[in-house]
């Protein structure tokens, strides 16, 4: 066995066993739910048994996951730095392992819009965190307050709009594929959350 496959190998031993202690699951209850015996388990686990490719989709099927996420390798390019939008005064970063998701962070300094015609309604889900002062989200008819560390999401169906209150306020914002479209041409000067292009 070369050093890559016994590296490989070792990882996914140490990857079952930490998927089985996420799930609280015992060598017992996991062997019951893979149709292993536990001391075959322990063996695969411990690596005094060979990983054979029936036994890791089984294994992966009983975990919730997959086999490729099973067997997936650490990259090199785990750390990423932003793209800077300076006019929309944000920072964004691709999730390299979905493309259609987008991380932004944004500062924003105006109130959210008080035209009702300015929410917009578009396909997709958002999901924010506000890391500091507190931003106002406009729901359709209603009106949030998102403080400090607090978090929100939403469908982006439902027409919207965030702005700041009380002075400056930074959020984390996740877009899927949809939602990062629907706000691409967004214009309005800043008073209506957006992801950059």
């Amino acid at each position: 066995m070369t050093q890559g496959n016994a590296e490989l190998d070792g990882l996914v031993r140490k990857r079952i066993r930490a998927l089985r202690l996420a799930q609280g699951w015992s060598l017992d209850e996991l062997a019951t739910r893979a149709r292993l015996s536990p001391s075959t388990l322990s063996r695969i686990e411990n690596g005094q048994r060979r990983l054979a490719l029936d036994q890791l989709v089984t294994l992966a099927r009983a975990l919730d996951t997959s086999l490729d996420q099973l067997v997936e390798t650490a990259t090199d390019d785990v750390v990423s730095s932003p793209m800077i939008d300076s006019v929309h005064r944000s920072m964004r970063w691709p999730i390299r392992a979905d493309p259609g998701m987008t991380v932004v962070r944004q500062r924003m300094t105006d109130p959210p819009p008080d035209n009702p015609a300015r929410l917009r309604a578009h396909p997709g889900r958002e999901w924010l965190v506000v890391l500091s002062g507190t931003a106002v989200l406009l729901l359709g008819n209603r009106r949030f307050r998102v403080e400090t560390n607090q978090a929100a999401e939403f469908p982006t169906m439902l027409p919207h709009a965030l702005g700041a209150e009380g002075g400056p306020c930074e959020i984390l914002g996740i877009f899927d594929r949809d939602a990062r479209r629907g706000h691409q041409g967004n214009e309005d000067g800043g008073n209506a959350q957006r992801a950059p292009r």
